[in-house]
């Protein structure tokens, strides 16, 4: 049978559009459907117009401590209308170059909300695209949680809270996890009163205790303040927003001109024709194999509608193997090496195991610490921060890592590969780093594991 195409994507995110691409690459006919500006939640909404803001906050932050440098700046101010208006730039330029991109490698963008009709075939509104294979990419949304008062006035979601051009005067912050915090990293930077309540009863589950209680002591010392084990109850709009919570048993109200929620987000795989070809969503999320294959062998799906983890770069990883595997390649993905980036102050980057998930996982551990506020580079910065390393104390192996450090988003990145390839410690270790550079804090931390750190103070004896 011939089809229009060999390929059609359905969502044009950086797991989509992406797909598109290498199956464009990889020679196949090309069409990616979107109904919105390409680049997805990352791009518009979330991982870019974020790092924006948080880089214009930085740098007001960094202004103010200029004297402690020898400069002299005089009074220092911001211009929030100007600061979204880049972020908004910013946004604009990426998107562009994406359909630039898309267009120079010939793929076929088609504007329009899509939706199954059989397994290949896809209803863009009045049209139809046929294609041999299909790769669903559809994304994720706010989730909007039953919180009476929630669609209450200056309660906002994430995407709702970007598109302002004022500066809150203050918040509150439903949910501590990333989304939460990058936000109160951004606003505490610019001088406003911040407030996180969480659920758990302590931020970044899955993080050990000691880098998390670091994290927390940063933001705290720039005025955030953290309310853990409350569960918000209700939440009352206007012109100041009251949100009501029960802490360890006794109720409490905090309020602000502006209250985020943000608890997490979900599939966004409702009213896509997923019954028409016969495929059942398990909590919205589309169940996949290792090849990223749903139940139906030409039907494949991507990004955070397969409920593996939830981050840009995964559904990246996960669109160049489906176009691979609609060329008739076998190739796989695993989810145990993915870099988690958190853009707090300074920034916290983890891989792999975390010294109390290696310990259950019955594994005999040795870790390697160093202080980074002892780096030259980071000194110079005037920042602080740590490393923890994770090794298996029999093979040398290395299981996971923990970075609180400026440019640790950078960092991450040579622990992956050391973990890709399967390096110990004593490889890391040997590894000369460039001077001054903060990344030597990582072969500082590896130095420690062995016990020959010549940048720390001598361990006492017990």
């Amino acid at each position: 049978m011939s089809y229009q195409y060999d390929v059609a994507v359905l969502g044009g995110g950086p797991g989509g559009y992406e797909a598109a691409i290498r199956c464009a690459q990889l020679g196949l006919r090309t069409a990616l459907i979107e109904c919105e500006s390409l680049g997805g939640t990352c791009l518009n909404r979330g991982c870019i117009p974020t790092k924006a803001l948080l880089q214009s906050s930085h740098t007001y932050e960094s202004a103010k401590k200029a004297a402690a440098f020898g400069v002299t700046t005089g009074e220092v101010g911001f211009d929030y209308g100007k600061i979204a208006a880049r972020k908004d730039w910013v946004v604009k330029t990426l998107v562009h170059g994406v359909e630039v991109m898309e267009k120079a490698y010939g793929v076929q963008v088609i504007r329009g909300f899509g939706r199954l009709q059989d397994a290949h075939t896809i209803a863009v509104d009045a049209q139809t695209v046929t294609a041999e294979n299909l790769i669903l990419a559809t994304g994720s949304e706010p989730s909007h949680p039953p919180i009476p008062g929630i669609d209450g006035a200056h309660i906002l979601n994430s995407t709702e809270l970007l598109a302002l051009t004022e500066a809150p005067e203050s918040l509150v912050i439903v949910g501590g996890g990333v989304i939460g915090l990058e936000f109160a990293t951004v606003y505490a930077a610019l001088g406003r009163k911040v407030t996180i309540l969480e659920m758990l009863p302590e931020l970044l589950p899955g993080i050990d205790a000691d880098i998390t209680r670091q994290v927390t002591k940063s933001l705290t010392d720039r005025g955030v303040e953290f309310l853990l084990g409350a569960k918000v109850l209700s939440l009352t709009g206007g012109d100041r927003v009251s949100v009501r919570y029960e802490q360890a048993g006794r109720e409490g109200a905090v309020e602000a001109a502006y209250s985020l929620v943000c608890v997490g987000r979900r599939p966004r795989t409702k009213d896509i024709g997923l019954e028409s070809v016969g495929i059942t969503a398990e909590r919205g999320f589309i169940p996949v194999d290792e090849t990223l294959r749903t139940c139906v062998p030409n039907i494949y799906a991507i990004g955070d509608i397969t409920g593996k983890v939830q981050l840009a770069h995964v559904a990246s990883a996960q669109g160049v193997t489906a176009a691979a595997n609609c060329a008739g390649r076998h190739e796989t993905i695993g989810y145990d090496i993915v870099p988690t980036c958190i853009y707090v102050e300074p920034e916290l980057a983890y891989v792999g195991l975390s010294e109390e998930k290696a310990r259950e996982a019955g594994h005999t551990v040795r870790i390697g610490r160093f202080n980074a506020a002892t780096n030259g580079k980071t000194l110079i910065m005037g920042e602080s921060g740590a490393v923890k390393l994770v090794f298996d104390a029999d093979t040398g192996e290395v299981l996971g890592a923990q970075i609180l450090a400026p440019r640790a988003t950078d960092l991450i990145a040579e622990i992956a590969a050391v973990m890709k390839s399967e390096g110990t410690l004593e490889e890391l270790s040997a590894t000369i780093h460039p001077h001054p550079s903060v990344s030597e804090i990582l072969m500082e931390a590896a130095h420690d594991a062995e016990g020959l750190c010549c940048n720390a103070m001598p361990k006492r004896k017990s």
